[in-house]
This record gives structure tokens, sequence and C-alpha cells, in this order.
């Protein structure tokens, strides 16, 4: 298993291609972006937000694990593995990490009355060495300039099977010499060749040290169980510090200096900060047996943790392992688990999600907050009644005082008393929004005791991370649906637009969503709204309602369920700023206002250039907002190698390439805004070069 030295190989401030190369490599095995944050976060040249904008137009094709690899090669990095059996989701494995303020100190075992020095000393040569093997110890030392004892003389000419013997027969002094009785005495652990005591003579890589004096020896102990390392002994130093004897069972020294990095971060990880100079295999530990000063040297444990280093690495990735088991129908049969209570009865459950779709226009928004306030006063939505409880509106594309009107306009326009606003938490997040890997977490930790019955986002452009026409990319974007779902019990609720013209182009309701066939699937419920032609039905309504607005649009809802029978199609108006369901059936001859076209869904078919163009302006209408120009061609769906000929001079768009980066931006544009970084193009005949404009203030800043 490769730990994080591999990355750890890898300097942030590496070549501005290397550093391109490690996210994609990360992207391609499955990581997030996070990961390649963190890492780039370590480097001088590290600009926030930056790592997120080149996330969104990787391929996961273009660069693998093996790529990391060899940079880490490069810059030092020594495995026995090779590139392709390098696998970087070891790497990435942090969920079994210990906390350590969850691990309370623990009173370590003291010293037996009947205290056998010299059997513990036999036990633990007998444990540690095979008879034949030479050890290597020291009993006498001298003080340094500094005044820290040094080893004097030192030996590692005997066997384990004479020292032994002659413990066996007589005292510790005869057996081995005579100890400090201030500084105590130092065994090697690991056996030597009896040629001299340094890392090359050293003939079996079995165990290695682990001690840290950062913490108390209470602390240490309680840390060493909990971390379950494979600890042959756990030695009190007679100090203030615990020595853990540790299986490593490696094959050579550089698979020992392998696994030895590897349980020295996962130390540092979970926050034991083991002593860096005790890694090398010929390093002395304290021998057991011995007095320093008033204290004894001793073996405060035996055997404890995992058996064996294989086994501690199963055991790290079990724990990574927090999927709940499997459950035999049989155990369930006859007391069936209750089901969640219904929201929006026949269409959703508390605790699971809903997509609301549509076209521009179509009073999305509107319909949402008119949600909210029907959960929170606990009244019909649309026809439907809903379940009262709190609610919690996240609003992404509003300023909070037009957000704070709408709600109020709504109130009005349905003739309501606001009897139960305290259900209604708002979170006003236009200019502030994060990508959903990062949402997802805060909304937990903020709002997991507020016992939210929903939480409604609105838009989710605002948050998508990745590109939403990469399946692989939705999946892990919904998953954070899924994550807010289960952590916080509520029902989570989104609106997202139609592809241009999808309404007419596909028959199937869950297939107009623009981007990616998952917006289809993932959702327990997907409520659509598709447009009608109202033409000569406005009157009729207007005679029956005269407070009406003065434009009418008229729409059908579909559903598409995943838990209930299928929903019955509604017909309804958008009667500013609310909708209403059409009571006298006025829309029931009413036609759709878009062309009746089959489709072969999302993703299904090649968009039209037209349709290009028009997600385009969708796409820089929308980053606007935040002060930028420019959005990469990846983001918009379309290839590198179609660019040219679907921008072509004859259109209102072009490509600039910034930063060996493909932008497009509206034609004739000679500065461009992108990440909130500004850009000048420099002419030098057909040829433009862009060239970055310092100085340049930013919503980003």
């Amino acid at each position: 298993m490769i730990d994080y030295e591999l990355l750890n190989a890898i300097p942030p401030d590496c070549s501005y291609d290397e550093w391109l190369k490690v996210g994609m490599a990360l992207k391609h095995e499955g990581a997030t972006c996070d990961v390649w944050d963190r890492w780039s976060s370590g480097g001088s040249k590290y600009k926030q937000g930056e790592c997120s904008s080149k996330w969104k137009s990787f391929k996961r094709d273009e660069v693998t694990g093996g790529t990391l690899f060899h940079i880490a090669m490069q810059y030092g990095y020594e495995s026995k593995r090779t590139e392709e059996q390098y696998d970087i989701h070891n790497l990435l494995l942090e969920e079994n990490i210990i906390d350590p303020s969850f691990v309370s100190t623990e009173r370590i075992p003291q010293v037996p009355a009947n205290y056998d020095p010299k059997g513990e000393m036999i036990e633990y040569f007998r444990t540690l060495f095979q008879d034949d093997e030479f050890v290597g110890y020291c009993l006498s030392f001298y003080k340094d300039k500094d005044g820290a004892y040094k080893p004097a003389q030192t030996q590692w000419r005997r066997t384990a099977g004479d020292i032994i013997n002659k413990l066996r027969t007589s005292s510790i002094e005869n057996a081995i010499g005579t100890t400090d009785q201030q500084v105590g005495a130092y065994v090697r652990f690991n056996p030597l060749d009896g040629k001299g005591e340094n890392n090359i003579n050293v003939t079996r890589w079995k165990h290695c040290l682990i001690e840290s004096d950062t913490d108390s020896i209470e602390k240490q102990y309680a840390m060493f169980k909990a971390m379950n390392l494979p600890i042959t002994f756990l030695i009190h130093s007679g100090g203030k510090s615990l020595h853990a004897i540790v299986k490593v069972d490696a094959e050579n020294a550089q698979q020992y200096r392998q696994r030895v990095r590897e349980l020295y971060e996962f130390c540092k990880k979970s926050g034991l900060t083991p002593d860096e100079q005790d890694k090398n295999e010929s390093r002395f530990s304290r021998l057991p047996g011995v007095k320093r000063g008033d204290n004894w040297q001793y073996i405060v444990e035996r055997n404890i943790g995992a058996e064996s280093y294989d086994a501690w690495i199963e055991w790290r990735q079990n724990q990574a392992d927090d999927l709940p088991p499997d459950t035999c129908l049989a155990d369930v049969w006859d007391n069936m688990p209750p089901l969640k209570d219904e929201l929006i009865p026949g269409v959703l459950r508390v605790g699971h999600k809903m997509l609301l779709a549509g076209p521009s226009k179509a009073g999305k928004s509107f319909l949402l907050i008119n949600l909210v306030i029907s959960i929170a006063e606990g009244i019909d939505w649309l026809g439907m009644a809903c379940k009262q409880g709190r609610v919690c509106y996240v609003n992404l594309e509003l300023d909070a005082a037009s957000c704070f009107d709408r709600f109020k306009t709504i109130y009005n326009k349905r003739h309501l008393k606001p009897k139960h606003l305290k259900n209604i938490d708002i979170w006003n997040l236009r200019g502030r929004a994060a990508p959903m890997n990062r949402l997802a977490p805060i909304l937990i930790n903020r709002f997991k005791n507020k016992n939210y019955l929903a939480i409604i986002i609105d838009p989710i452009y605002k948050v998508i991370t990745g590109d939403e026409n990469n399946a692989t990319e939705m999946s892990e974007f919904c998953s954070y649906f899924d994550q807010v779902a289960t952590e916080m019990s509520v029902s989570v609720i989104y609106c997202h637009h139609h592809s241009k013209g999808a309404g007419g182009k596909y028959a199937n309701a869950a297939d107009r969503s623009s981007g990616s066939g998952v917006f289809a699937r993932d959702p327990d419920a997907i409520l659509d709204l598709r447009e009608l032609n109202v033409d000569g039905l406005t009157d009729k309504y207007k005679s029956q309602h005269p407070d009406s607005a003065e434009v009418l649009t008229g729409w059908e809802l579909n559903g598409t369920l995943r838990e209930f029978a299928p929903m019955q199609t509604r017909r309804i108006w958008f009667d500013y700023p609310i909708h209403v369901p059409d009571d006298q059936n006025f829309l029931a001859v009413a036609n759709y206002s878009d062309s009746g076209a089959s489709g072969r869904g999302i993703g299904g078919g090649q968009k039209e250039k037209s349709d290009w163009f028009s997600v385009v302006g969708d796409m820089l209408e929308i980053v606007s907002m935040s002060g930028d120009t420019a959005v990469t061609i990846e983001h918009v769906g379309i290839k590198e190698g179609n660019a040219k000929r679907t921008f072509t001079k004859e259109t209102d768009y072009e490509v600039a390439t910034v930063n060996a980066e493909k932008l497009v931006h509206r034609r004739n544009e000679d500065v461009i805004v992108y990440m909130g970084e500004k850009y000048e193009r420099k002419r030098s005949g057909n040829i433009s070069k862009w060239e970055p404009v310092t100085g340049y203030e930013t919503l980003y800043r």
C-alpha cells in the first residue's frame, strides 16, 4: 500500500505542467478536487479557486495515476511497486485516521510487586531474535557538549542464544554486563550479522520503533491502543515516553522504509507525533529489565493491536468501510420498518430527493418559494396537501432583499396570514456560493439540529461540481444531495433548467433537464414543467380571477416518481407570482407551445449549432453575476477538437487560449475576465495573445 509520501514527494511548487498532471491524475483515480487543492495550498504559487477552475476542464482519461507515480519518482520517491501496480485509492484513504480528541488518557499498568527483570529480559530476547542471531546493545554512555547522553561502548558480536543461556544461569550483570543506573540500557530490536551495527548489518527487518514524548505517557498509551498498531512489545522507557516495538515484517530494507513511512504518516495524521530519528532499522530502543534512575524500563503490554502488519493494513482499509450491514428479508418480514412520512402526498417522502425542472421563465423559483410557504403553513401546494414543518430555502440567485420581498409577495397573492414564519429559514448565498462538495458538509454542520423537513436549493447550476454533461461527474455531484438527505433526515429539493428546445424534443419529461441523464435517474421524484399555448384562453381565466396578472402563461406539470404510482398530469396557470391549478379546465384544450418532435433524451444525440450558442449565452449570463465574461469550452460541453468549426467567424462567439486553457467569450472583446482574473488581448498581425492585467479587483477578492 502506498501512503501519502507519494503525493508529498512532489513539491506543490513544481512546474505548471507537472502541477496540472497531478490534478488530472487525481481526478482520473476518483479523488475529489479538495485533495488537489489541499496539496497545492502548501506551495507559494497557490491561488484560491484555481484548482476548482482547472478541475472542471479535466477529462478522466487524460492522465492516469501512473503519471503521478512517475512524477514522484522524478523527485526522488522510492518504491518497489511499478507504475502499473500503483493504486492511488490507497493513497487517498483518509477516513480511517484516528481523531485524538476522542481518545482519552488511560492509566498504564505499573511494575508488578513480584517483578522479575531477568525473566522479562529473557522474554524480550526470545521473542525478537532467533538463537543464532546477533544482538546489538549498549550499557555505557558519555555526555556530549550539550549534556545529552550518547552510547559509548556497544556490543554486537553476541548471539541471542548465548545471552539467554547466561541469563538463565547467572545474574544480569554476569550475562550482559553492568548497566548504567542513571541512563539505563539500550538494545537494537532487529538482528545483526555480527560484523557491525549499522543499517547494512541488519539481517531481518522484522520490527520498527515508534516513540513520542509530546503527550503525557497516559495519552501515549491510549493512542497506541486506539491506532491498533501491530505492537509486539510496548516498553516503558523509564522516562516520559513509551517505546512501541511494531511489527513491520518487511522482506528487505526498501520495503522496510516504505512501511515505516506509512506507519509514521498514519501516527502523525492520527495525532501522535513520532520521533523521526527513530525510523532506521538499526535504531536503539530501551532494554526491559533495567533501571533508569529510580524507574524501571519494563514491558507495559505484549502483543497488542493487529496480529501482523498485513492485518493492520486490512484493518485500516476496513475502517473506511462505513457502509451499513446487509439485512436478511426474513428478519424484517413480520416487523417491517415504518415508511417515512409523505411530505407531498403521493409524490415525495421526507428524506427523499425531488427535482423541479423547466425552461427559463417558467417561474421555477416562484414555484419553489410557494412550496416553502405551503410546507411551513401546512397547506396545499398546487392542490396537493403538504406536511407541516420547518424548511430551509437556500437562495443562490437573488439578492437578499429581493428574496425576502418575493416571499412576502407570494404570501399576499395567496391571501395568507403568515402564522408560521418561524418555520422558514432563508440562507442567502448569492455571490458566496460554494461547490456542492464543500456546501454539503457546511449545510450538515450548520443546520443538523434545526429539525427541517426539507432543504430547497435554488438553483443547482450555482453549485454544480464538474461537467453537467459528464455522467460520472454528475453522479458524484448528486451524491452530495444523498449525503445531506441522509445525514439530516430531510427532503432535498432542487431545481434545474431544461436544455434548449428540450420540451418538444423529448417526450419523456425526465429527459428534458440540461446535462447528463443522471438528472433523470437520480431523484426520487421529478416534476417537470412544459409550456402550453394559451392564445385565446387567458380571457376566460381573467373573467374568473379579476385580480390576475396582466400576462398569464400556462403549463403542464408531469411527474416521474420512484416511490409512488404514476402521477396524474396537472395543468396550471402561472398567475404571477404564483402557480395555480386550472380548476376550470380552461387549459384542457391547450396544445404545447413547443415542437412535438421526438428525440433520444439527454446526451442521446448531437446538438445543433444554435443549441450550442444558446448554452454559451446562458452560461455567460450566469458567470456575469460574479464578474466573469468567459467560460471554458468544456463547461459548455464542447470538445477541443470541435471548437474551431463550432465558433466560426460568422458566429457571435470566439475562443481564446489563456494559460493553455480554451475559453469562450463574445466576439471582438479585447478584454475578458475568467475566475476573477482579467486578461487583455495583444494583437500581432493575425495572432492574438492574452496577457494578465495586474491590480484588477473582482468579486473573488
